[in-house]
């Protein structure tokens, strides 16, 4: 595996770890239907929370979360939209980011931003 796929892999673990930590169910991880794809699928309480997942190494290029930029928007609200219709969901939805920062056997900073707008 490559290098960067291991420190997203790294990330996303991270990222689980510390929203079992504070209470949330993991519904699922890595969700793909066609193109569309999610990091993470949880909730909290009776919210559904769609979290997607940035890790970098440091912040030299920014923050990780800066890397969401419009288009990726527009495709996280495609797969949310699908995720929910297919599987017939009625519950309020939320979308988080987590940012991971920090290098695989070290301790991470960990930033959480709750309900985040798409567009």
């Amino acid at each position: 595996m490559a290098a960067h796929n291991e420190l997203g892999r790294w990330g996303e673990d991270t990222a689980t770890a510390y929203l079992e930590e504070k209470g949330y169910q993991i519904i699922e991880r890595d969700w793909k239907s066609g193109h569309h794809d999610l990091d993470i699928v949880a909730m909290e309480g009776s919210t559904l929370v769609i979290v997607e997942v940035k890790t970098r190494r440091n912040r030299l290029f920014g923050d990780p979360e800066e890397a969401i930029d419009y288009k990726k928007r527009k495709s996280l609200q495609s797969a949310i939209n699908h995720y929910i219709k297919s599987h017939r969901l009625g519950s309020s939805v939320r979308f988080d980011i987590i940012s991971v920062v920090g290098m695989i056997g070290s301790k991470p900073e960990i930033d959480h931003i709750k309900d985040v707008a798409l567009m």
